[in-house]
């Protein structure tokens, strides 16, 4: 599966978990079984968790999903020059450090330093999620997810976001593999099948939030 179609997948089962919590508080007082509601809830907390931590399926599969998972938790936050502080702000050399901080690597404060982390990789067609994509001469420092697709703390006004990757071999300083490459790869021989666990687990969470609606009517 894409990393593309990953997010697509979980801001799907988002929005089921969002209506499933509004039906809930409508029906509060209806005479539904409290141990059926609560294991709904339950199951679809580790649907989400589950469909970050297989985004890709196959070997490769875990590895993006546990990128994708770190990076989630400071999405939205500001952009704060020399900023390190993950409640108020980052620059992009520390979202970095802090990304991998959760995912148990050690990195530099500065992208100069961290430009000289990890191994080389020779160009972008070969790149692979959780690479790190210096640019402007090693001034800036992206996280690549696969699929075209980047994330970084950009610049002052702007907040950490996932984006289409604009960055190239002409304007790229240096690519930088810190994940372990048998782990890192973007791609297995069980993406077809890891794309349709999740299908399946998405349409488990309409059908049951389908019941639920169905037995408060």
């Amino acid at each position: 599966m894409s990393m593309t179609d990953a997010l697509g997948r979980i801001d799907e089962i988002r929005s089921t978990l969002s209506q499933l919590s509004g039906a809930k508080a409508a029906n509060a007082a209806a005479a539904t079984s409290t141990s059926s509601v609560t294991g709904s809830d339950a199951e679809f907390a580790s649907t989400l968790s589950a469909l970050t931590s297989a985004a890709s399926g196959g070997t490769g599969g875990a590895a993006d999903g546990k990128v994708l998972d770190a990076v989630q938790k400071y999405l939205g936050l500001p952009y704060v020059w020399g900023g390190n502080d993950p409640a108020k702000g980052l620059d992009c050399s520390s979202f970095v450090q802090n990304v991998y901080k959760d995912l148990g690597y050690t990195l530099p404060r500065v992208t100069w330093d961290q430009m000289n982390s990890g191994t080389e990789v020779a160009s972008l067609a070969q790149a692979q999620a959780g690479d790190l994509l210096f640019s402007h001469d090693g001034g800036h420092v992206a996280i690549y997810l696969g699929n075209g697709k980047a994330v970084d703390a950009p610049q002052p006004g702007q907040t950490i976001a996932i984006r289409d990757a604009w960055e190239t071999d002409a304007n790229l300083t240096t690519i930088r593999r810190i994940l372990p490459t048998e782990t890192a790869g973007t791609t297995g021989t069980g993406g077809a099948a890891g794309t349709a666990g999740l299908s399946d687990l998405v349409a488990s969470a309409r059908a049951a939030q389908a019941a639920m609606m169905g037995s408060a009517a």
